[in-house]
């Protein structure tokens, strides 16, 4: 039995979710209501106190809170409704929700969905690191947490396994803390952080980076007393001679980040094997017509305000399914081409003007992007350095998609 229908709902109350919960209203939907399994809005910026947000979007460098608090006025002076402590526990093609909350079980049929859960850390078991299982071994995420809004120290003498974004600035937030950060492991040969993060958390804390190196084995009982680390070979073999020692009692993991999509999963939704989000057309539209996807679920951003801007793109789109104004669907098959990682959209019609977003696999100076149709040159782009850390933002004209079948880009 359905409990209630609402115009568009929206799965997440972090940046994403908010901007279009926004973006929707402004397009002239007034019957929103935005779910959040925590007990308030902002998602995980609530325990980014650190600087860095901001910049794109308001012109102005803002730590997370700041930045979170913004969305929320404009939430709350619009009055969009929205559920706090609730989950979301199952999804419908038929776009039927099922939510948990403390007044029990209820079902909302939506006109539009808008999947914006955000992402998780991957934890010791998903990367299968040796050793024993005491206490001590944290995601980065997690001693954030403990630090910026438990107030608790995690660990006296650390190693941070990854140069995630998140394990570098936990590695910095601990050294400003008290803390002694012996390592930062990296098993690629290039650090999968940001680099104005490598200098602000790593360098100017003298903290070493050991690329091409991974942890070998945790020892300990009841708590983490050593970790072994040793070079990796190409094929992320270790090479022996190469082991090394410290004498630690926390080990933080900042190993890649996974797009939440248990829910996609139930409701039928195509997810790509790269990304680990949805795939979706230029309107940010699933496989599963009227449910879009946005944010750190639909594909792990490298800033907060690209979230934000993909928001609003997806409340504008759920809007216009609303109102039945709906633009045309995929024609154009987009793939990645030698040297890239992923591009999304994964299909575009060519009737509109496009923005595509892209990592590359690995870094590297005076490169260019090149936009295909089988053997064609469409664009070309040239790139003074290219970082997977960051992302790359791609502009095709609808002129530029004339005649198009499909669509590859490549590093050459």
């Amino acid at each position: 039995m359905i409990d209630k229908e609402v115009d568009v709902a929206i799965i997440g109350g972090g940046p994403a979710g908010m901007a279009a919960a926004l973006a929707a209203r402004k397009a002239g939907v007034e019957d929103i209501l935005l779910i959040e399994r925590n007990e308030s809005l902002g998602g995980i910026l609530n325990q980014c106190i650190h600087e860095g947000f901001g910049v794109e979007i308001f012109n102005e460098v803002l730590t997370g809170p700041e930045y979170m608090q913004r969305f929320i006025d404009k939430i709350e002076k619009q009055e969009i409704p929205h559920l706090l402590d609730s989950m979301v526990i199952d999804i419908s093609k038929d776009k039927e929700l099922v939510i948990a909350s403390e007044s029990g079980l209820h079902r909302i049929k939506a006109k539009a969905i808008i999947l914006a859960m955000g992402a998780r850390e991957r934890t010791r078991g998903q990367i299968g690191t040796p050793g024993s299982r005491p206490a001590g071994v944290y995601t980065a995420g997690a001693a954030q947490n403990f630090i910026n809004l438990m107030n608790l120290m995690p660990g006296k003498r650390v190693v941070v396994l990854g140069s995630g974004d998140i394990g570098l600035i936990t590695a910095r937030r601990l050294t400003l803390e008290g803390a002694k950060v012996l390592a930062v492991v990296e098993i690629l040969p290039y650090s999968s952080g940001l680099p104005r993060n490598i200098t602000q958390c790593l360098e100017d804390y003298e903290i070493p980076l050991y690329l091409k190196h991974t942890v070998t084995e945790i020892k300990g009982n009841k708590r983490v007393e050593s970790i072994s680390i040793a070079e990796v070979d190409d094929k992320w073999c270790h090479v022996p001679g190469t082991e090394r020692e410290f004498d630690c009692d926390t080990l933080l993991l900042s190993v890649g980040l996974i797009p939440e999509n248990e829910l996609s999963r139930n409701a039928g939704i195509v997810l790509d094997p790269v990304t680990g989000g949805p795939r979706v057309n230029e309107n940010l539209e699933t496989s599963v017509e009227g449910i879009f996807a946005c944010g750190n679920s639909l594909h792990v951003h490298d800033i907060v305000d690209f979230v934000t801007m993909e928001g609003d793109c997806v409340g504008i789109q759920a809007a216009n399914f609303v109102k039945g104004k709906v633009c045309g669907d995929g024609g154009i098959d987009i793939s990645a081409g030698n040297g890239v990682g992923y591009v999304l959209p994964q299909c575009v019609s060519g009737d509109e003007d496009v923005k595509l977003s892209l990592r590359v696999r690995e870094p590297g100076r005076d490169r260019k992007l090149l936009v295909k149709d089988g053997d064609r040159i469409i664009k070309e782009i040239k790139k003074p350095k290219v970082n997977p850390a960051e992302m790359i933002k791609v502009g095709l004209k609808k002129d530029e998609l004339k005649g198009v079948k499909s669509l590859s880009i490549e590093l050459e």
